[in-house]
């Protein structure tokens, strides 16, 4: 089995602190992100029993970065914009099979 060279971390932010989030990221080795416009849809009765607020308005950062530095990203992120900030970012990562377009 092939090792797997790159993974895309996918971290779902508060709409307006992507900039934040790719901060932290690149300050880990990441290069650069592409960010998406969404909307979350959360269950109303998480935002009573977590005591959240939760702010529909979401912005999707993703990164395609090399193996070796993704869990420091994805540590930096949880440290400096995840939850319990006003970032309230959630990051996770997957496994990148084919890359095309990266040096």
């Amino acid at each position: 089995m092939k090792d797997i060279e790159y993974e895309l971390i996918v971290c779902v932010v508060n709409a307006g602190f992507s900039g934040e989030v790719m901060d932290v990221a690149r300050r880990e080795g990441a290069t650069g992100g592409t960010i998406v416009h969404a909307r979350g849809t959360a269950n109303p009765s998480a935002e009573q029993e977590f005591q959240i607020t939760i702010n529909p308005e979401k912005d999707l950062l993703l990164l395609t970065v090399k193996s070796d530095i993704k869990d420091n990203i994805l540590k930096a992120i949880y440290n400096d914009a995840g939850l319990g900030t006003d970032a309230n970012a959630v990051a996770f990562s997957l496994p990148v099979t084919n890359v095309v377009g990266i040096k």
